[in-house]
């Protein structure tokens, strides 16, 4: 899933973002409420954790234009203020979820995770296809009940071919979901993480290519 964290005290952000990225997350960073604008009319994103505090254009602006477009993505609103009101008026902008700082890194993915699974895909915890179970509460998968290890882009990149239901999953909506603004678009990333996830599958063969078109995991 691919989530826009929006914070304009970059410490805090790097730091969000990093810890997302270990829950298998895409994460992209915005410093301000106008680079997130700007994201937002590029990318889809599931989730954006969004500072209501930001300089210049507030989150209460950003919010109100993801409402506005009638997005399906899910804001998850960050702020300082503890009280009551404050937390209502987040809520009755279009928020959907309230964090209030400081916060535990765990609550944030937890919040972050439930969010997503309120999307209009919904993203089921737990997965189980062609003898292959897939576990995202507690990141973890096997096939036919013996463990894999697999890194976090590979874990993610199952997780979106098992969501597919066995239908083909292209390289470029994987690129969009399980890897950062930050990737060369002509990489051959993805043909790499699926190589390595098909070794690990192991045998008989269950990730099937179809060439031209993409993955998927019948």
């Amino acid at each position: 899933m691919r989530i826009l964290v929006v914070e304009d005290e970059p410490v805090l952000a790097d730091t969000m973002a990093e810890w997302l990225r270990r829950e298998s997350f895409a994460v992209d960073i915005s410093y301000d409420g106008e680079g997130a604008l700007e994201r937002i009319a590029v990318y889809d994103y599931d989730v954006i954790v969004l500072d209501r505090d930001l300089p210049g254009i507030s989150g209460d602006e950003v919010c109100r234009t993801i409402v506005a477009a009638a997005s399906p993505t899910r804001v998850l609103m960050v702020t300082a203020a503890s009280a009551v009101r404050s937390r209502v008026e987040g809520l009755a902008i279009g928020a959907d979820d309230y964090l209030v700082k400081p916060f535990a890194f765990l609550e944030l993915s937890a919040r972050v995770h439930a969010l997503c699974r309120r999307t209009s895909a919904p993203v089921a915890p737990l997965i189980e296809r062609s003898g292959i179970c897939w576990d995202a509460g507690r990141r973890e998968a096997s096939r036919d009940g013996v463990g894999l290890s697999l890194t976090n882009k590979e874990f993610a990149v199952l997780g979106e071919l098992l969501r597919a239901g066995g239908t083909v999953v292209s390289a470029e909506s994987l690129l969009d979901k399980v890897w950062d603004e930050h990737i060369d678009p002509f990489t051959n990333t993805v043909r790499v993480t699926v190589m390595k996830l098909r070794r690990k599958l192991g045998e008989p063969p269950v990730l099937e290519t179809v060439p031209g078109v993409g993955y998927r995991i019948p």
